[in-house]
């Protein structure tokens, strides 16, 4: 999409979419040719550089110094630029090097500016003065070189710094510089960014001879770049371009401070050279920079704010194309030079189809080089003859300039040579022109543009079809708009298109700027058509009522640097109220910033703005204030820029692209400071009573730097003058002085001042009283309107007297007497006279203006006469399509067509003219009849036989008569013999419809030899050729009319009528006119009605009349001439005709039609089954009925008590009813209550309670006016006992219902935890409310309180079963009554609650799983809870399974298992569990094949292994306590028993050594079943930790003991130990311990395998342990009775020792307890 320029981003005025739609079509041809060659200008070379290689690598000695010095100002400005603009790698390191000069560090500086890092690089190489990477850049320009002067060096910071601003003017470059991807993105702070002035210099022109020596400075020529990216079009890098062409100009030829011009020292050396500088010179140097700096900053900031805006202006050709023609296999080319600001995109067109120069390659060749452009077409054929146009386009719009080529094949031998490849020297006399095609054009316009009506702020599209003739396709017509004469070009307010047929023109946001008249002009060569129409734009709604409408056309008069006046026009309406003044609001181009201009509303129509900023640029909007508020702002102005005049003339004067050579300019030394001169010519150019305008010519002496203003005052008849500007001095030379007291004398002078000092002041002004100059014009007079058309009026006046500045007149309307006045214009008119349109017709209307100037708007005129709005009356048009009807010897029958513009009048009459034609000469007309013939067919007499003649017709109306029609061609009066009719006439097409019309013609004059019999009826399209007649009817039809049907809706049609005879088929008649198959907008059809006395009548409704039509009634389409059966009556635009007795007389086809209108008709057919329906439906007014929408009807209300009603269709108030029972009329009393309801027709009854007595007949009779009617209702027998029950029941319903009571009943529900709930419903609860449960007649305790909130009674049944069978009861109960509910759990009803609780525990079943376990394979699923109702079985592929005692199946809790124990190939296969809830099977399947099969089968038998190893271990079934405390001498002995098979292996050990059994250690294991340990008289050394180990081939188990021998006699606080022969006798505690034991498992190979349930386990580590010895046990001391400290008596005291268990990570705990017996 084509980016909008800068300033117009933030506007809410359909910029985006008019820059959108006006260059789309041109820009998409541009985006998607390839670029032959790159944009880039050189800067010093008059070579156009292509080959970027080249210059990447060149070394610096491939180029001269001069063009390195031209060069050097540019490439690092270049550099930046094309690294910011650039997103493809490729592209950007060619444009860098082509500016690189053969730089490699200049490369590798483009590169370093890429996406991520432009911005800063930028920045920071821009705005070092001394930085290496610069440095390098040109030898020419090093800081360090020996041989430089000042001025060198002065240039070489002149260069940094130009390549500082280079960069900076490029827009937006660092937005740019991250590919900006949408190029709606406003770049508001970087507008563009221009040099500053340069000093003046001389020019001298650039000669090789003087290569060696010095020249001056050479001025960089900026150009644009050709880049692909998204967000910059080719129009914004125009831009670019030329901003940057105008300041390479601007340092040339302006005044002013700026950049001053040195001398360069070239060399044809590329080394770098050196200088030490002086301390003096490197001061110097650092003085000067900081001035340049501080220079440049000021400029650079006075350029960010300029932009273009109206310095732009539209292409314009300066040297158009020219026309050739050419032989076969020449070329061509087509030269045109375009101007325009910014430069304009050149398109080139073929037959308006964009030339693409990659589809026809060599074809075509087409350049574009400093404004001049050309295609040259190669080897031209006979296809190359067409219209070529170059469409030259740029922001300001688009213009086009053509050429016609024609291509000759020469058919004679020729000189192939002659047709050399260039330029075509053929003469100029084989140019084509428009008229060499034919001799004159035929333009004609088609459905087109009426006058338009629309709202500011709305779209509005005029459109018109063109057809030219003759059509040539390869010469097309210039389409041209205009608004009120003037040429309309594309803005982003107008949208023109031309699709080849049709023109249109859209007004995107319509303003009041756009009213006007409309002029659509199509050019063809010398030849062209227009066709106009006027467009009104009414006011908006505004946004407060009663204020007012916005004002319009606000323009800007005068800028200069500081100061512009803006002016607008008033508005129409000013809400109710007088206009007090107006607000004018400034908003700066890129900001959305209103800010309001003046504090008080100015009454006077131009006000000047001051206080603006130099070089910045500006749109201005009006506002309108009343009492009752404040208008909506008007449409912004144009952009206008802050600049001094001299700048804006130069810039218009200079836009297009830069010069290609060089520019030697020599340095000038800047003149001393000289004080400047008096302005000149000082004088008033406006005065108001808020203010005065100065104006004067800058001083003649001022030296070579601006000049600024000082204004002073004084009052007349005095010298004491006040500056009016103290502050600030004024830059434009232009001046609005506030604040003076109006009625006052003031005189006013002006001084110069410069940087040398303030200048003398000026001659002083005149004295100049302060008030409005400019009167209010004088109100218009001789208001006269005259009749126009149906809805428009035209109204002249005399102009103002004496008015100055006229702006122009609004001209209001209104309808006599209503008071109301509407305006009829919206944008002034100029002239005294206008057209109001938009009327209603046959309304009275009056009329007045209003002159308005700048000052303000006059007192209106008088008011007009009264004027009806009507169609004026002129002069018919000429008849058409005179043919012969009969020729007989003396005389001749015309016909003819009636006239298509009547004039607003009834046709009276046609007269005929006829003359003589003698040898192909005519002679004099002679009159035919003196008095008019109303029928369109005449004979004339007294004819000479075989003389030729010539015929004319002219048509008469009140008006007069009208122009004769063309003479007919030559017929001769000769006897007709032929057999067949002559042809029908005066055909006509009534009632046109989207599918159908009516065809009407009269009989043939001539009937040939017989009679005639019938008529056939052809039809084709309009388009279509005479082979595609067709007829409509088969068969010939007597009538004559007939209805054609089967049309295409939107389809030209032409029709002709042919009459038949015994000899045969007539002549056909002329065609018609072309007829549209379409319904128009507004079509009525006839409508039958029967009023309430029973007439019936037809009804036709027209709202197109005109004052003079008429309805004209036909039956068969012929006139009605007997009516006695009819009564017509027409009123305003409604038309009657009824019928006085409607019978088979009065059947048949009746039409009616409105004279003086566009074909409005339409008809009715009456047959035998309508006229049965009409006259049942007329009897039933005659005896009307009142219609009910129901019948008598009864029905119960809530207490029991019996409604009956009926409803009427409609009841008038007067309506009556009549209540009747039984024959007796019933009044309204205790028993009854009526009511009837007039507005709904409602009528009911109610009785109270119904009775015995109440049987038998209820009747409700209405009478409504004439209508009657009456309805019964019968309840006697069964139908009346049927109604006396449900009454009583819902009497009794009642009364339950005033206390607690349900409302739902009690039921139940399955809960998804397959629960039973039981709930019901109750109403009318409060907290007195009792709920109480029973079952089977006993109360149901409840734990919860019921809570009614949500009115709810639950009761859960937790693992529903058989034993909750039974009959549930609730009751509600509290001092207002109880209600109860019962629900029957038994039988059918319980076994459907089981089924479903059944199925809820069927649903819930997870999938199966498989375990392995050591006795086989178990298959299981989990289910909420188990039921035994609920059947499971299990099938085995597909088969049942017989469960025996390797198979079973069973239920654990909620889980359903099937068991499959020692599991064998066989049990491999689908598993499918079954559950039956009593009605359904639900399934849950299974798999137990292949790698599942096998992973359960090894888990299985890794687990029975285990099982094995674990039953048949080594293990200590116990005896061995974990601590024994003996004393010392005594004896122990302790004995366990083991278990393993086989029998395992004993060992004993002490502090885990093994221990050898001996004399006073001795060790027994007897029968593999039982350990013993003895030792005898034991001493302390026997102390420690000892240990029994078992081991077998399943593993081993480890049981430790701890001994502590004690000292004999000692007072240990421990348990003393008695020892005897017989064996130890210990008194002791029997303490837990612990073992460890190991089970070895023999077959540990099958750990490797995966296991399936769990990992495998390779051994099993039980163990029990004692305390370490070092642990502190703690010990309970026993009781010492006799305190001596000696040893206890046997049993006398016991000892208890803590169990310690200690936890090793990763062992698996057992506990047991184990005995120790000792004997002493």
């Amino acid at each position: 999409m084509m980016a909008l320029p800068f300033y117009q981003k933030h506007h809410e005025h359909y910029d985006r979419a008019y820059r959108h739609k006006e260059l789309q079509s041109t820009l998409s041809q541009y985006q998607k040719e390839e670029k032959r060659k790159s944009a880039v200008y050189s800067h010093g070379s008059t070579a156009y550089t292509r080959g970027s290689a080249a210059y990447r690598h060149g070394s610096a000695a491939a180029y001269s110094h001069e063009s390195a010095a031209a060069y050097s100002h540019g490439s690092a400005a270049y550099s930046h630029e094309s690294a910011a603009y650039d997103h493809e790698s490729a592209a950007h390191s060619r444009r860098s090097a082509a500016y690189s000069l053969g730089s490699e560090s200049l490369s590798k500086m483009s590169s370093a500016y890429d996406h991520e890092s432009a911005a800063h690089s930028r920045r920071s190489a821009a705005h070092s003065l001394g930085s290496e990477s610069l440095s390098k850049m040109s030898a020419a320009y090093d800081h360090e070189s020996a041989a430089l002067s000042r001025r060198s060096a002065a240039d070489s910071l002149g260069s940094e710094s130009l390549s500082k601003r280079s960069a900076a003017y490029s827009l937006g470059s660092e937005a740019y510089s991250h590919g900006l991807k949408d190029s709606n993105i406003m770049i508001e702070d970087r507008s563009y960014k221009l040099s500053p002035k340069a000093k003046r210099a001389k020019q001298s022109l650039f000669s090789e001879e003087k290569e060696n020596k010095a020249i001056d400075y050479v001025v960089p020529v900026f150009t644009g770049r050709q880049v692909y990216v998204s967000g910059i079009t080719d129009t914004e890098q125009e831009r670019i371009k030329e901003s940057a062409a105008y300041i390479a100009r601007r340092n040339l030829f302006a005044t002013g401070e700026g950049i001053s011009a040195t001398r360069v020292a070239t060399s044809s050396s590329t080394e770098e050279q050196h200088e030490k500088k002086s301390r003096k010179v490197a001061i110097r140097e650092s003085a000067e920079r900081l001035a340049l700096k501080k220079t440049l900053e000021e400029t650079e900031e006075f350029h960010r704010k300029l932009n273009e805006d109206k310095l732009l202006h539209a292409p314009e050709f300066v040297i158009k194309p020219r026309s050739h023609t050419v032989w076969e296999k020449q070329n061509v080319k087509l030269h045109c030079t375009v101007t325009g600001w910014p430069e304009p995109r050149l398109t080139w067109y073929k037959n308006n189809v964009p030339i693409n120069v990659h589809t026809h390659p060599g074809k075509y060749i087409i350049e574009s080089r400093y404004g001049m452009h050309s295609l040259e077409i190669n080897k031209c054929d006979f296809e190359d003859t067409a219209q070529y146009r170059a469409s030259a386009m740029n922001v300001k719009g688009e213009l086009s300039a053509y050429a016609s080529l024609v291509v000759k094949r020469y058919k004679g031998e020729f000189d192939e040579s002659y047709f050399h490849a260039g330029t075509v020297t053929m003469p100029l006399s084989f140019g084509v022109t428009p008229h060499g095609y034919a001799s004159k054009f035929e333009i004609h316009f088609v459905d087109k543009f009426e006058v338009s009506f629309g709202r500011e702020g709305e779209t509005m599209s005029l459109g018109c079809t063109v057809i030219i003739h003759p059509d040539i396709k390869r010469f097309h017509p210039e389409i041209q708009w205009y608004r009120n004469g003037v040429l309309i070009t594309p803005s982003k307010w107008v949208q023109m298109h031309w699709s080849g047929e049709r023109a249109t023109l859209t007004l995107a946001h319509a303003n009041k700027e756009d009213e006007g008249l409309y002029t659509l002009r199509v050019v063809m060569g010398d030849y062209y058509e227009q066709y106009s129409a006027y467009v009104f734009v009414r006011d908006a709604d505004a946004e407060m009522p009663g204020a007012p409408a916005s004002p319009l056309d606000v323009e800007c008069l005068d800028a200069n640097k500081d100061y512009v006046i803006i002016s607008w026009k008033q508005p129409a309406v000013d809400g109710g109220s007088p206009i007090l003044g107006y607000f004018i609001d400034k908003c700066e181009v890129g900001t959305t910033h209103w800010s309001q201009c003046n504090e008080t509303p100015v009454k006077f129509a131009r006000f000047p703005v001051t206080g603006l900023i130099e070089g910045r640029s500006y749109i201005f909007r009006v506002r309108a204030v009343n009492k009752a508020g404040i208008s909506i702002p008007s449409r912004v102005s144009e952009p206008v820029a802050a600049l001094d005049p001299a700048d804006r003339a130069r810039l218009r004067s200079h836009p297009s692209a830069p010069w290609t050579g060089q520019i030697i300019v020599t340095e000038e030394e800047p003149a001393e400071g000289v004080v400047p001169g008096p302005p000149s010519d000082l004088h008033v150019i406006e005065a108001t009573k808020n203010y005065v305008v100065l104006s004067w010519k800058p001083p003649g002496e001022r030296g070579h730097e601006g000049v600024m203003y000082f204004v002073e005052k004084c009052t007349a008849g005095t010298e004491n003058w006040q500056r009016v500007n103290t502050e600030i001095p004024v830059k434009s030379p232009r001046f609005a002085v506030f604040d003076l007291a109006e009625g006052k004398s003031y005189r006013f002078r002006v001084r110069c001042c410069n940087s040398a000092g303030i200048g003398e002041p000026s001659e002083a002004t005149e004295a100049t009283v302060v008030g409005d100059k400019l009167d209010i014009p004088k109100a218009p007079g001789r208001i006269i309107p005259t009749r126009n058309t149906d809805t428009s009026v035209v109204v002249t006046w005399t102009e103002s007297k004496d008015a100055k500045e006229l702006v122009g007149y609004y001209v209001e309307a209104s309808i006599a007497g209503s008071g109301r006045w509407e305006p009829s214009n919206n944008n002034p008119v100029k002239g005294t006279r206008f057209i109001c349109h938009g009327l209603l017709t046959g309304e009275n209307y009056i009329f007045r203006v209003r002159a308005v100037n700048a000052a303000g708007l006059s007192e209106y005129s008088q008011e007009s006469e009264a004027i009806e709005v009507k169609a004026a009356i002129a002069a018919p048009s000429p008849p058409y399509d005179i043919t012969v009807l009969e020729s007989v010897r003396d005389s001749m029958v015309l016909g003819w067509k009636q006239p298509k513009i009547i004039g607003g009048a009834e046709i009276t009459g046609y007269y005929v003219n006829y003359r003589e034609v003698i040898d192909g000469v005519p002679g004099k007309w002679n009159e035919a009849n003196i008095k008019p013939v109303s029928e369109r067919a005449y004979r004339i007499h007294n004819l000479k036989e075989n003389m030729v003649y010539q015929f004319q017709v002219a048509a008469a109306n009140l008006a007069g008569v009208g122009t004769p029609s063309p003479p007919t061609r030559s017929f001769k009066c000769e006897e007709w013999t032929i057999a067949v009719p002559g042809p029908p006439h005066d055909l006509l097409c009534t009632e046109v419809r989207k599918d159908s019309l009516v065809l009407l013609w009269k009989p043939p004059v001539y009937i040939g030899r017989n009679p005639v019999t019938g008529y056939y009826v052809d039809v084709k399209e309009t388009e279509a050729t005479d082979e595609h007649w067709r007829s409509v009817n088969e068969k010939p039809i007597a009538n004559k009319f007939l209805k054609v049907s089967g049309l295409k809706e939107g389809v030209s049609y032409l029709f002709r009528v042919r009459a038949t005879n015994q000899a045969g088929v007539g002549k056909p008649s002329d065609t018609t006119d072309p007829v549209i198959a379409e319904t128009r907008p507004g079509t009525k059809e006839m409508e039958v009605d029967v009023d309430d006395n029973g007439v019936i009548s037809l009804n036709f409704e027209c709202d197109q009349m005109s004052p003079d039509s008429k309805f004209v009634w036909s039956k068969n389409y012929e006139p009605i001439e007997d009516e006695s059966r009819l009564a017509f009556d027409a009123k305003g635009g409604k038309s009657k005709a009824a019928f006085k007795d409607l019978g088979e007389d009065d059947l048949g086809i009746y039409s009616c039609a409105v004279t003086d209108t566009d074909g409005v008709s339409s008809s009715y057919t009456i047959d035998e089954e309508e006229m049965k329906r009409l006259l049942a439906l007329s009897h039933e007014h005659k005896f009307p009925t009142v219609p009910l929408k129901s019948e008598l009807a009864a029905e119960l209300l809530e207490k029991g008590q019996v409604r009956f009603w009926l409803q009427a269709e409609k009841l008038s108030g007067n309506a009556k009813v009549n209540f009747v029972f039984n024959d007796k009329e019933i009044v309204n009393g205790e028993k009854y209550k009526m009511k009837v309801d007039h507005n709904t027709g409602l009528i009911e009854m109610i009785m109270d309670k119904i009775e015995d007595s109440d049987e038998g007949t209820y009747t409700f009779q209405l009478q409504d006016g004439k209508a009657t009617n009456q309805s019964s209702l019968v309840l006697i027998g069964d139908v009346f006992k049927k109604l006396q029950n449900e009454a009583d029941f819902q009497r009794q319903e009642w009364f339950r219902k005033q206390g607690p009571h349900f409302i739902e009943y009690l039921g139940w529900e399955v809960t998804a935890d397959c629960n039973v709930l039981l709930k019901c419903k109750v109403a009318n609860i409060k907290k007195e409310t009792h709920i109480v449960w029973y079952k089977d007649g006993r109360e149901i305790m409840v734990d919860e309180e019921h809570d009614f909130k949500d009115g709810v009674c639950t009761l859960l049944i937790s693992e529903f079963s058989k034993k909750d069978a039974g009959i549930y009861e609730v009751i509600l109960k509290d001092d207002r009554g109880k209600d109860k509910s019962k629900l029957k759990l038994v039988e059918a009803a319980f076994a459907d609650l089981m089924n479903e609780v059944c199925r809820k525990i069927a649903v819930s079943a997870t999938e199966l799983k498989i375990k392995s376990m050591a006795e086989g394979i178990r298959l299981f699923s989990f289910v909420n809870y188990y039921l035994e109702d609920l059947r499971v079985s299990w099938l085995h592929n597909d088969a049942k399974i017989k469960y025996t005692d390797r198979v079973k199946t069973g239920v654990t809790g909620e889980q359903i298992w099937l068991q499959i124990s020692e599991p064998t190939p066989q049990d491999k296969g689908k598993y499918i569990m079954e559950l039956f809830d009593g009605k359904t099977t639900h399934t849950r399947k299974l798999d137990l094949s292949g790698q599942a099969f096998d992973e359960a089968c090894a888990e299985f038998q890794r687990l029975k292994q285990a099982a094995v190893a674990e039953r048949n271990r080594a293990r200590i079934l116990g005896g061995l306590p974990d601590v024994v405390t003996i004393q010392e001498g005594k004896a122990l002995n302790l004995t366990c028993n083991v278990w393993g098979d086989p029998v395992p292996e004993v060992t004993w050990l002490k502090n885990e050594k093994p221990l050898t059994a001996d004399a006073h250690c001795i060790l027994k294991y007897e029968s593999g079943k039982s350990a013993s340990f003895t030792m005898t008289g034991v001493n302390t050394i026997d102390s420690g930790r000892y240990s029994i180990l078992v081991k077998n081939k399943y593993g081993t188990e480890t049981s430790d003991f701890t001994v502590i021998v004690t000292p004999a006699m000692a007072q240990i606080g421990m348990v003393m130990h008695d020892g005897d022969v017989q064996g130890p006798n210990l008194n002791t505690m029997t303490i837990a311990k612990r073992k460890k034991a190991t089970a070895t498992n023999n077959y540990h190979n099958e750990g490797e395998k995966e296991d399936f349930v769990k990992p495998h386990v390779e051994e099993i580590i039980a163990t029990e342990e004692t305390p370490d010895p070092n642990e502190i046990l703690i010990v309970e001391e026993g009781d010492d009775r006799d305190g001596s400290g000696q040893a206890a008596k046997e049993g006398d005291v016991k000892s208890t020792v803590p169990e310690i268990i200690l936890h090793p990570p990763g062992s698996l705990i057992r506990q047991g307890e184990k005995s120790v017996e000792t004997n002493t």
